[in-house]
């Protein structure tokens, strides 16, 4: 008991629990300006690349989330380099969040740019007809659509009047009227001028 006793009363406290290096905590290794360039084309490089692939978080599986989780291990090294600081980190994570939210703004305040940052929702069935070749250049299977439609509670093509992948990689589906197609018209009519009012 003596012994541990000791072993505890020699061991310096201060240094190993309370001793805080502040200079390695904000001092940077790297400029500032550096850090924000590095952060700004590795952003604008993956962002880019992100989206060429259309599909979004509406269909993640485990293989696309491997790669999002790969990518960002890659794409740290390229930001970071050798910084190891807080301020550093931060000022890593405002670059990034900084070109969010200018991509955002220019969405929202500009119609070229929603196009170019915004893709237009893809037509996946018309009138009952897949179309083949929009499903093709998703790489959206039969059975993947046919998965989605009977999630909605639809159980044929043919009862498919439009179905589209929207921009949130989410498939929407418009059911085909049993012959009240002017009245359901009529009444979604009559409700949007409810709402106006």
């Amino acid at each position: 008991m003596n012994v541990l006793l000791n072993i505890f009363l020699s061991i310096d406290w201060y240094e190993k629990i309370l001793k805080v290096d502040w200079s390695s905590v904000f001092e940077t290794k790297e400029s500032l300006l550096e850090i924000f360039i590095r952060g700004s084309i590795m952003y604008l490089v993956m962002f880019a690349l992100l989206r060429i692939f259309r599909r979004q978080a509406g269909s993640v599986g485990i293989a696309d989330l491997l790669v999002i989780v790969v990518i960002a291990d890659a794409a740290q090294n390229g930001m970071a380099g050798d910084s190891k600081s807080v301020t550093e980190a931060v000022l890593l994570i405002v670059t990034i969040v900084l070109w969010d939210y200018v991509f955002d703004l220019l969405g929202y305040k500009s119609k070229f740019f929603e196009r170019i940052l915004e893709p237009k929702a893809l037509h996946l069935v018309k009138n009952g007809r897949l179309l083949r070749q929009n499903m093709k250049s998703e790489m959206i299977t039969y059975d993947e659509l046919m998965s989605q439609m009977r999630q909605e509670g639809i159980e044929e093509i043919s009862q498919v009047k439009q179905a589209c992948l929207e921009t949130d990689g989410h498939f929407s589906f418009i059911k085909k009227g049993d012959g009240n197609d002017i009245k359901s018209k009529e009444e979604s009519n009559e409700k949007k001028r409810n709402v106006v009012n």
